[in-house]
C-alpha cells in the first residue's frame, strides 16, 4: 500500500456566495429560499477533496464515502458562506475530516466526512459500463 505522507491538519477553505441554485427549494431538499443542507454539503466536500488535492501523485484523487453533518442555522440567498475541511486521519487511502461551514452570523453546519484515496484510470474502468 503506498504511503501518501499526507500531514493531520491540513485544511482548506471553500467560499461562496449563496445563489437561487444552492437554495433548499431549488435543490429540492425542502420549501423554503435558503440556503439548501446539500448545497453545505458540496461546499465541505470541495473543501475536504482541496484540502489534500495538491499533496497527491498526478493520477490520484479523493472519493467521498461517507458525511455525517448537522446543519444547525439558516442563511439567507445572497450571504456568503464558507466551509473549512481540515484533515483529522489518515489510515491508509481512508481519510477523515473535522468539516465546520460558517456564514457572517457564525456557524451554520458541523461534522465529519470521509473520502478514499484512489487511482483515477483504475476507479473510472470500474464504472464505464453502467
Amino acid at each position: 500500500m503506498m504511503d501518501y505522507n499526507l500531514e493531520i491538519g491540513a485544511s482548506y477553505t471553500a467560499e461562496k456566495i449563496v445563489g437561487e441554485t444552492d437554495s433548499a427549494v431549488s435543490l429540492g431538499s425542502g420549501t423554503l429560499p435558503v440556503f439548501a443542507t446539500p448545497a453545505m454539503i458540496l461546499l465541505m466536500e470541495l473543501a475536504a477533496c482541496q484540502s489534500v488535492q495538491d499533496r497527491l501523485p498526478e493520477g490520484v484523487t479523493t472519493v467521498g464515502t461517507m458525511v455525517s453533518i448537522q446543519h444547525l442555522a439558516a442563511t439567507p440567498l445572497g450571504a456568503a458562506v464558507s466551509a473549512t475541511a481540515t484533515l483529522a486521519e489518515a489510515a491508509g487511502r481512508k481519510l477523515a475530516f473535522e468539516v465546520v461551514a460558517t456564514d457572517a452570523n457564525g456557524i451554520i453546519g458541523k461534522g465529519l466526512h470521509e473520502r478514499t484515496i484512489v487511482d483515477v484510470a483504475r476507479f473510472m474502468s470500474k464504472i464505464k459500463g453502467i
